[in-house]
């Protein structure tokens, strides 16, 4: 196992880069042993993807969603009416219409026809 370490000061902050190579075998354990060092000290540690970018929940970047506006937004990215998703979905355009305005909650079978029509997974809509 080999670890390095660089410090950064940039105006009020240091930036810590550290690198360490450790056995395969090892490498899940060691990663959640940092991940807990880190949590200890107050630190959020964020999920990255393949090209090192952050990855955010649906809720941190839709604070104030609710099912029935992520039914509505699939239903502008489709570019169709309520009629026209409601003839899609197998119901009545006022259901629709309710769901989207929070009158109507999006029941589990609507959520799975809805995900597997548009391609999306059905738990946006719960």
């Amino acid at each position: 196992m080999s670890a390095h370490m660089s410090m950064q000061t940039t105006g009020e902050s240091v930036k810590i880069d550290l690198s360490v190579t450790v056995p395969v075998v090892e490498s899940l354990r060691m990663a959640e042993a940092l991940k807990i060092v880190l949590s200890l000290a107050g630190h959020e540690i964020r999920p990255v993807n393949d090209e090192g970018e952050e990855l955010y929940s649906l809720e941190e970047v839709f604070p104030d969603s609710r099912p029935g506006s992520r039914l509505k937004g699939i239903r502008l990215r489709e570019g169709l009416t309520q009629k026209e998703m409601a003839e899609h979905l197998g119901i009545r355009q006022n259901h629709i219409s309710a769901m989207e305005n929070g009158a109507r909650s999006i029941s589990l079978e609507m959520a799975k026809r809805a995900g597997k029509k548009y391609n999306v997974s059905y738990k946006i809509f719960l």
